[in-house]
């Protein structure tokens, strides 16, 4: 294949990270949305929470199939494919006549995504070499964090000007440009000795997902204990058991369970999940505290969360600097802990403050999870043999964003229990179990509105401070998590050597400041 020019080249790039931009927008953008939404198409908690977790699920499920398929393939015919499924997904959403097209839709998109992320990925890969290869990544990540960044700010205006609508047709406009891009200047490529989709491992690990989330949402109205939800969550556990063996049995598996032998291995899919706990879910959560409890406008929810995110644009370039001198441990277990204490921080901030004093710990996360964002993905490929690196690379993207799905089930299942126990327990006069069992899911998801019309009793200040006490219960579960999170990698990343499966020991891997410049350079 001849090399392409420096013009082509640079085509190839901007359509990649314009699609790598517009995953971040569909991730932040319908958050900002779901008030709006809410208030247009209405719904029940549970429908509502999939327009997010839709997205997610159906994106994390799908990357290392949608990876396995472009291998095989070609890698600029499925990210043709992926955008325009993703396009064609946008523009429907911005048609969507009720909330159930609306989460199907999503999943959709979410799919689209999974194609053109690892697709678009694998031709870069392809197109540059060495030094320009890593700047070429070092962009997608610039673009993944422009997309946190302003995300929110975005749809805040476009919702503020022309209706929560707009999000999906700028986000389509975006994919149709990449997608157009991509046609004239992507070559095609494939892996020679890709073989067949592993679709037992897929079917299996997509499923159990599938349930495991679906247990999760359900639980705080169906009940803990509820043979739905236990139905749910052991269907979960029986797929994932299944899908174990039958990657164990494998000849070509979708997941090599032997890496996760490696310590050095298993901490950085534990590093890919951490962000999730700490960071993530706060760009669902926080638009729905601000504009349904503290009477934000979609605008002002926009601005505040640029103190989140805008550290993302410059501090992982630094991180990345700073670990030709520190061990990348240190600065990813250092900046887990900062998270944590914003996390902390912020659970003193009860609803109905001025808005200043929440920007000292929203900025406190974005400067602490910045720190190990930029050495992720460098670390994930340096922990394994140089053979398995394509492997290693699949399995870290798929630990993140299927990790960060799980999250925010996760999360919302917790601040949903977490509401419906603090208004029992409020001593709101009239409020039975009943009551607040259906109440508190409208009031977790920032439905103020509703959850005063369906407990008149209790008044919005009232209502207000019940959510503000699970919000900072749940705020303290989050930093725990966190911190112990931060520890755990330290631990892991130093491990001073591993094992593989037949006993064969492999020399310490290559995390070293050296390494990493390597790779960022």
């Amino acid at each position: 294949m001849k090399p392409a020019s420096p013009a082509r080249r640079a085509v190839v790039l901007a359509a990649v990270c314009l699609a790598a931009l517009c995953m971040p927008l569909s991730f932040t953008g319908p958050a900002i949305a779901i008030p709006a939404i809410a208030a247009d198409l209405h719904g029940t908690p549970l429908a509502l929470a999939w327009i997010t977790n839709a997205f997610m699920l159906s994106f994390g499920g799908c990357l290392m199939v949608a990876g396995a398929l472009a291998d095989r393939y070609g890698r600029k015919r499925v990210f043709l494919l992926g955008m325009g499924v993703f396009s064609a997904a946008a523009l429907a959403l911005a048609a969507a006549p009720g909330l159930v097209w609306l989460d199907v839709l999503r999943a959709v998109q979410g799919l689209g995504c999974a194609m053109a992320l690892s697709s678009g990925l694998a031709a870069l890969a392809q197109e540059f070499d060495g030094a320009a290869r890593a700047r070429a990544f070092s962009l997608i990540g610039t673009a993944f964090g422009v997309g946190l960044a302003f995300g929110p700010f975005l749809a805040g205006t476009l919702i503020t000007r022309t209706g929560w609508r707009a999000i999906f047709i700028a986000t389509a406009a975006a994919g149709l440009t990449a997608l157009l891009a991509a046609a004239r200047a992507m070559r095609e490529s494939r892996d020679p000795q890709a073989q067949g989709v592993d679709w037992p491992g897929a079917l299996t690990f997509t499923g159990a997902l599938s349930l495991f989330t679906y247990g999760l949402l359900q639980a705080p109205h169906k009940g803990w204990g509820s043979t739905a939800s236990l139905g749910l969550l052991g269907g979960a556990a029986l797929l994932l058991a299944v899908f174990i063996r039958v990657e164990r049995r494998a000849a070509r598996p979708m997941l090599d369970l032997t890496l996760f032998r490696l310590p050095a291995f298993a901490g950085v899919q534990l590093l890919a999940a951490a962000p999730a706990f700490s960071f993530v879910v706060l760009l669902v959560l926080l638009p729905a505290r601000f504009i349904g409890i503290e009477g934000y406008s979609a605008l002002e929810a926009g601005r505040m969360m640029i103190a989140l995110s805008a550290p993302m644009l410059v501090l992982p370039v630094l991180a990345g600097m700073a670990a030709q001198r520190i061990a990348p441990a240190h600065i990813c277990a250092s900046g887990l802990l900062l998270a944590a204490g914003g996390l902390l921080w912020l659970s003193t901030c009860a609803p109905g403050q001025p808005p200043a004093t929440l920007l000292g710990p929203l900025l406190l996360i974005g400067c602490g999870i910045s720190l190990p964002w930029g050495l992720m993905d460098g670390l994930a490929i340096s922990v394994v043999p140089v053979e398995r690196a394509g492997m290693a690379a699949g399995i870290f993207n798929t630990t993140r964003v299927a990790g960060e799905g799980l999250a925010l089930a996760i999360v919302s299942a917790l601040l949903g229990t977490f509401t419906v126990a603090a208004l029992g327990g409020a001593g709101l006069a009239g409020i039975g179990a009943q009551q607040a069992a259906h109440a508190g899911p409208f009031l977790a998801l920032g439905e103020l509105r509703h959850a005063s019309a369906l407990l008149p009793q209790a008044g919005d200040a009232a209502l207000a401070q019940t959510y503000g006490t699970a919000f900072r219960h749940l705020l303290y579960v989050l930093a725990s998590i966190t911190t112990t999170s931060a520890l755990l990698i330290l631990a892991f990343l130093r491990h001073p050597a591993d094992t593989m499966a037949d006993g064969t020991a492999l020399p310490r891997p290559d995390v070293s400041p050296q390494h990493l410049k390597s790779f960022q350079e």
